[in-house]
């Protein structure tokens, strides 16, 4: 079944190690990492991703979520299918020291945070229950294989 159209922006905030998170993250990449989080019933997505330093990171986390820290990736829904609408901002420093901490090439972890927030644009949740949890980790271990992407809950 082909894919919905995907109007995607992809940004790059200004910090010091910008062109290795840029090397991990090509365009045509991030479009089919995304692509394959879409449930059917997207008919269209408008999706922007940027990538963040941790100062921006964690400004958001406060005055968004409330909490102080950095996190790994942050999503920001504004309308469900059939028209997706997001933005999913990610923090490139805590990306590449949660890379490194699993022994995970850096594109590898982008592209599990990419369809973890993904999933979590179109309603997907993790905090809310313990079946919940279970069921978004197997959806994203099954976008992600079919992607030629290990299982990253795998040690």
């Amino acid at each position: 079944m082909p894919r919905p159209p995907l109007a995607l922006s992809l940004q790059f905030a200004r910090f010091a190690d910008v062109a290795a998170h840029r090397a991990a993250l090509p365009r045509h990449r991030v479009s089919r990492w995304l692509r394959a989080a879409l449930a059917d019933d997207v008919k269209m997505a408008e999706l922007t991703v940027r990538i963040v330093n941790a100062e921006e990171g964690q400004r958001l986390n406060r005055d968004f979520r409330h909490k102080d820290y950095a996190t790994n990736v942050l999503t920001f829904d504004y309308s469900a299918a059939p028209m997706l609408a997001a933005d999913l901002v990610l923090c490139a420093p805590v990306v590449a020291r949660e890379a490194a901490e699993q022994h995970k090439p850096l594109a590898q972890h982008y592209a599990h945070l990419l369809v973890h927030g993904a999933l979590h644009a179109q309603g997907r949740d993790h905090e809310s229950s313990t079946a919940d949890a279970e069921a978004m980790e197997a959806r994203e271990i099954a976008i992600l294989a079919a992607l030629g992407t290990p299982n990253p809950y795998a040690d």
